[in-house]
């Protein structure tokens, strides 16, 4: 299997036209398996057999996060006796919106990441250790998995957490990579230095790091990447998904932003009216899926605001690239590699009777992370009820924010101002 595709080192206009022919198959297919695209086409008066470009997509509305949460089940392009694995992720409304793949998707899935990791330089009979889960409906770890089969990498499957097992797989396996969220390797730096471990001559050599930014827009170290390079000499490598995508773009060794699958995914970056913006400019990433059979997506909407980069690489490869994500749009938080809404954090806590009120904080941590910080009041035994309310955020929403134990009376001036019309529930510091 090619891990190095050709076509990733083809010229601009042949990628184009490649993109075309594969964006007029995609069309084909969702007219006559979709019955959203169905529903839309016929709305819109849309001929898909007029559409042969990838300007023409313009034509087409965007789809959009609340589309996939109210409309879940019409996105699926086949039935459910062929959907071999389920995985889920956040909605917008709280509940979570199902993918469903078929063996095709999961091939796909496992090249997309093959090609990634080759991108980043893991080669066969490389030992990589996953610090990631790969159970709980999670898409990311099984497609880590699938990939570093395919390509041939030996795989040391550890999970999140507990840094003296990671240390002693490490030491034990000696892996040259780790997958792992970029911030969790201070924890791990700490762990060693407070054991005396010889953690700056292991076998490990860089870092695919995940669900947190590494870079700056210009792609040097941010404060978190500049933290753990000044404390272990390792290479770390970023890379950006999602669940929607089951795509990847990660960076090769010359680190300028992660590269584009042009077999794999269809790119565009939106302004606030829905135009393409101007070279250079940031905007909205929006993304049309090729070759997902499950739930193939058309112009869907991200809701992160990036910036692409199109000038040569070095490494050889004609596709854009991606630089770090600016930000996200309404209120989006990434949480330790999990993307989360405040309508699903409010559902939870509205969970709880014993709580008399609170409010959620986002804010950005000293090393430039987002951090959420859950302030309430309650009646009952402290202790015991902030790890009730902790356990319940693992349950539903796979993440355990800090949780702060407020006073009524303090709290409640704040949470009811009467400046406010409403209870104001929900800041957002960053």
């Amino acid at each position: 299997m090619e891990f190095h595709p050709f076509i990733e080192k083809s010229s601009t206009q042949e990628i184009k036209a490649f993109q075309e022919e594969k964006l007029q198959q995609l069309l084909v297919y969702l007219e006559g398996n979709s019955p959203f695209y169905q529903r839309m086409f016929k709305e819109k008066k849309i001929n898909v057999g007029e559409l042969r470009t990838l300007e023409d997509l313009q034509k087409i509305p965007v789809t959009t996060k609340n589309d996939l949460q109210q409309h879940n089940h019409d996105f699926f392009c086949i039935s459910p006796d062929k959907i071999v694995d389920y995985s889920t992720t956040s909605g917008t409304l709280g509940d979570p919106v199902t993918f469903g793949l078929s063996d095709g998707d999961l091939e796909r899935l496992a090249y997309n990441e093959a090609i990634s990791f080759a991108c980043a330089g893991i080669q066969k009979g490389d030992v990589v250790q996953m610090i990631t889960t790969i159970d709980k409906r999670f898409m990311a770890g099984l497609a880590y998995f699938l990939g570093l089969r395919k390509m041939g990498a030996s795989v040391v499957r550890m999970g999140p957490g507990i840094p003296e097992l990671q240390w002693d797989s490490i030491f034990r396996y000696k892996p040259k990579y780790l997958i792992t969220v970029p911030s969790f390797l201070l924890k791990m730096i700490d762990y060693a230095e407070k054991h005396g471990l010889d953690y700056k001559n292991s076998s490990v050599y860089g870092a695919v790091c995940i669900g947190e930014s590494i870079k700056n827009q210009d792609f040097t170290d941010n404060i978190l990447s500049q933290k753990i390079k000044e404390k272990w000499d390792i290479k770390l490598f970023s890379t950006y998904a999602s669940t929607e995508m089951s795509t990847a773009f990660t960076e090769c060794e010359f680190q300028i932003g992660g590269h584009h699958h042009p077999e794999l995914i269809i790119t565009e970056i939106l302004d606030d009216e829905g135009n393409i913006v101007k070279e250079g400019e940031s905007g909205e990433l929006t993304i049309t899926t090729l070759g997902v059979e499950a739930i193939p997506l058309l112009r869907f909407k991200t809701g992160d605001i990036v910036k692409a980069h199109y000038e040569a690489c070095q490494c050889g490869r004609n596709t854009m690239r991606l630089g770090p994500v600016i930000g996200r749009k309404q209120q989006m938080i990434k949480y330790k590699g999990t993307t989360l809404y405040p309508p699903a954090m409010n559902d939870i806590l509205n969970d709880f009777n014993n709580i008399l009120c609170y409010q959620i904080v986002i804010q950005a941590n000293e090393i430039g992370l987002d951090e959420i910080i859950i302030k309430l009041s309650t009646d009952q035994e402290h202790e015991s009820f902030v790890n009730e309310v902790r356990d319940h955020f693992r349950a539903k929403l796979r993440v355990s924010p800090k949780i702060e134990i407020i006073d009524f009376d303090i709290l409640s001036k704040t949470v009811f101002n009467p400046n406010s019309r409403k209870p104001i529930t929900f800041i957002d510091l960053r």
